[in-house]
């Protein structure tokens, strides 16, 4: 524990990035280079740093003691750089403060014990991403950063090559997404589709497109035709009004989940499950 930075108030310049900025903000910190974004939790935060990712600084709570808090001090405080210029070999510095303390932070609630600034890359292109990929989720305007980290978890579970997401949706890398995610946003290739971008332009890149949408004009979720289509787009919309009737139009084929009970609809996230499972094309 002689390793960390022990303060006893937020008010220094170091750790306004945990305290000074929203989300949005942190964002787009230090523009034109990438900005910043916080990951919480120990397993987060080590799904971030198995996948790169640069951390800038780590706040602790100062009597965590369990492992995977610890593991996360070591790893973070011995992180090392070499491809960035200014890096000047010095260890990332590890903030310690009593649980009172931390709970003032301007929007965290520190429930598991650590929190971590780290580096936003530069986005991939969509083409780059979709190379080899034959299954993928475009979501439309998700913009409940819970249910967009619950789909991304779903579908590095269930068989997804990628995520793509149009520029309306909540950013992945927000702080609740990025949590409810378990930290699967750095274990499975997404990132955002040019503005306007729907079907067509995925039909360019030899992609399929199907829209879960209820309407009666539908092919079964479990038709055998889709699982021959090499390379398929599974289109999910937004929570309530779903997918757009122009996209809808566009997709070469509308899929819907059957419902009993009376039940008239799932959450975007339950049916993405739900579609995943159906129509990947993973192997046991």
């Amino acid at each position: 524990m002689d390793r960390m930075i022990r303060i006893r108030s937020l008010d220094i310049p170091e750790l306004d990035v945990y305290a000074g900025h929203s989300e949005p903000e942190l964002r787009h910190l230090y523009e034109p280079d990438g900005g910043v974004f916080i990951a919480e939790s120990p397993l987060v935060i080590g799904r971030a740093l198995d996948a790169g990712y640069e951390p800038l600084s780590l706040l602790v709570q100062e009597d965590k003691s369990d492992a995977a808090t610890q593991e996360t001090i070591r790893r973070v405080a011995g992180w090392r750089n070499s491809d960035r210029e200014e890096n000047d070999g010095s260890p990332v510095p590890v903030y310690a403060a009593p649980m009172e303390l931390l709970t003032g932070l301007t929007g965290f609630q520190l429930t598991r014990g650590a929190i971590c600034a780290m580096r936003r890359r530069a986005q991939t292109a969509p083409e780059e991403i979709l190379k080899t990929a034959h299954r993928i989720a475009v979501l439309e305007d998700v913009v409940n950063p819970t249910n967009v980290g619950a789909i991304i978890r779903s579908a590095a579970a269930l068989g997804m090559d990628a995520v793509l997401l149009t520029p309306a949706c909540s950013d992945p890398l927000y702080r609740r997404a990025a949590r409810v995610s378990m930290g699967t946003v750095f274990q499975i290739p997404w990132t955002y589709l040019p503005e306007g971008a729907g079907p067509e332009y995925l039909r360019r890149l030899g992609f399929s497109s199907a829209a879960m949408a209820l309407r009666n004009d539908t092919m079964a979720i479990g038709d055998p035709r889709l699982a021959e289509i090499d390379r398929l787009a599974v289109y999910l919309g937004t929570e309530g009004e779903g997918l757009r009737e122009e996209t809808i139009e566009a997709c070469d084929v509308t899929v819907k989940i059957p419902m009993y009970h009376g039940v008239d609809s799932l959450n975007v996230a339950a049916a993405s499950a739900v579609a995943f499972f159906a129509l990947s094309r993973k192997e046991e």
